[in-house]
């Protein structure tokens, strides 16, 4: 490649990174979702007479991807997601108490990446690791999934003989992972109860396919730090605090106007003239 064709760059260096070969997003309201929670936050439950959602955070998402049959480049990307959902119980006219407990939802979608017959192997592994997928994979794209806090929509107790109640007979939390299952104080229980708990999530989702591949681009030079660390001693800790900027924006909150709601300049509530 030419000086010219490399626009004024100082040399084209190959690289590897991934490429993102399929994507897509997506929102949605997910409905009566179970809450499943502790021996100890369901004897709560079983005397509650209304819960409210107080937050709803994701654990965990699980991300499984296989080739579909007859159909080369495309994949199906299994998806389980993994929500501890924060609850206001209330018992009484006292103050609510609150629990906290574990909902899932499985999802399943279909993206093209590509093929790839090369099997990688990595200087990564060490046999004696943990990680035993390492020591030998074959070229599948790789799924990446980003999704952001769920929006807790509403939440309901019901009796456990109501019809509303759902068939836990596909439930089995040996598939959930042990690392999810430390976030809670207890051992979750499945059967026993009285009174359950159903959530409605609102989520929003980016699903991508990523292969490793070899780039050639334009270097225009190395990446090095323009400015100094300053180092916090005890020496010296005013001196760094003198470098702050003050905080003007924490006093003075942001008005309408300063979102973007509108998707294009703000809003129209008379801020621009």
């Amino acid at each position: 490649m030419s000086e010219k064709n490399l626009g004024g760059a100082r040399d084209a260096v190959c690289i590897q990174t991934k490429q993102i070969y399929d994507s897509c997003k997506s929102k949605e309201c997910l409905e009566n979702l179970r809450v499943y929670v502790t021996e100890a936050a369901q004897c709560i439950i079983d005397t509650a007479i209304n819960v409210k959602v107080r937050k709803a955070e994701i654990i965990w998402v699980f991300s499984d991807v296989e080739p579909v049959p007859f159909n080369k480049g495309f994949y199906t990307v299994d998806l389980k997601y993994f929500f501890k959902v924060t609850l206001d119980v209330y018992t009484g006219p006292s103050t609510p108490r609150r629990v906290s407990g574990l909902a899932m939802y499985d999802k399943k979608i279909v993206l093209f990446g590509s093929e790839g017959n090369a099997r990688i192997f990595s200087s990564k592994y060490r046999e004696d690791g943990l990680d035993i997928q390492m020591w030998q994979k074959t070229n599948m794209p790789e799924a990446v999934v980003e999704v952001v806090d769920p929006i807790a929509l509403a939440a309901k107790v019901v009796d456990t003989c109501d019809e509303c109640c759902k068939c836990d007979c596909e439930v089995d939390f040996a598939n959930v992972p042990a690392s999810v299952q430390k976030v809670f104080d207890g051992a979750l229980v499945l059967s026993g109860d009285e009174k359950r708990v159903f959530v409605s999530l609102g989520i929003f989702t980016m699903v991508k396919l990523e292969r490793n591949v070899q780039l050639l681009i334009p270097s225009y030079d190395f990446c090095i730090p323009d400015k100094e660390c300053v180092a916090s001693t005890e020496e010296n800790p005013c001196d760094l605090f003198e470098t702050l900027n003050f905080p003007v924006d924490e006093f003075f909150p942001p008005t309408k106007c300063n979102f973007n709601t509108d998707g294009e300049n703000g809003c129209d509530c008379g801020c621009r003239e």
